[in-house]
């Protein structure tokens, strides 16, 4: 496995004992539980219409990713909409 710089100085900090791993508390716990539990949660249906070969296509990359082509549309808005996908100007 690589490591980034930052990655590594962490890593050789733990293991020269300079810095100490401590137990979440039951707040942070809570936190992690409820940030992890929104992060997945789906709330909205949607429909979209699309040409018949896009729809196709999507078809296609969605089995060769091994995913259903409903996560692939919706991993492409989210990346979209999180800033990873740029659309360039005409």
């Amino acid at each position: 496995m690589k490591f980034d710089n930052e990655e590594k100085g962490i890593l050789d900090a733990l293991e020269n004992n300079k810095i100490e791993l401590a137990d979440p508390s039951e707040a942070e716990i809570d936190t992690i539980k409820t940030t992890a539990k929104r992060t997945f949660k789906k709330n909205k249906r949607i429909t979209i219409r699309l040409y018949d070969h896009d729809f196709a296509g999507i078809q296609k990359k969605a089995l060769e990713m091994g995913v259903p082509y409903q996560t692939l549309i919706s991993g492409i808005i989210h990346r979209y909409v999180e800033g990873d996908i740029k659309i360039k100007p005409a």
